[in-house]
């Protein structure tokens, strides 16, 4: 099967969430992740790293995501496979408005 570039298999069902702010029953500010929007995506792992934070070792796991072009923005977050993925960049590709690639950092 050869796959074409101008349109990537988009297979993996991936979860947009953006976090609000609200109000919790004493009227307090709260903020709070909600449902955006189910896309389609193809998902690349891009590599893993180590950091030495006091003393721990803190695995990073860094995906890309190349979805539908959609609004969206780094405040919000991607769940996939039961893993969170804070969203670190947004590359609307070739400024075409048809796929973004989004590079994202899970959550540990």
């Amino acid at each position: 099967m050869v796959k074409d570039l101008k349109h990537p298999v988009l297979d993996k069902k991936i979860v947009i969430e953006t976090l609000i702010d609200g109000e919790n029953e004493l009227g307090d500010s709260i903020k709070s992740w909600v449902f955006y929007k189910n896309m389609w995506a193809a998902v690349t792992n891009l590599h893993g790293s180590e950091k030495f934070i006091a003393a721990q070792t803190q695995a990073e796991k860094t995906v890309k995501f190349k979805i539908r072009f959609t609004e969206i923005d780094e405040t919000m977050r991607i769940l996939f496979r039961g893993v969170y993925f804070d969203i670190t960049s947004l590359d609307n590709i070739k400024y075409g408005d048809q796929f973004i690639e989004v590079s994202a950092l899970a959550v540990v």
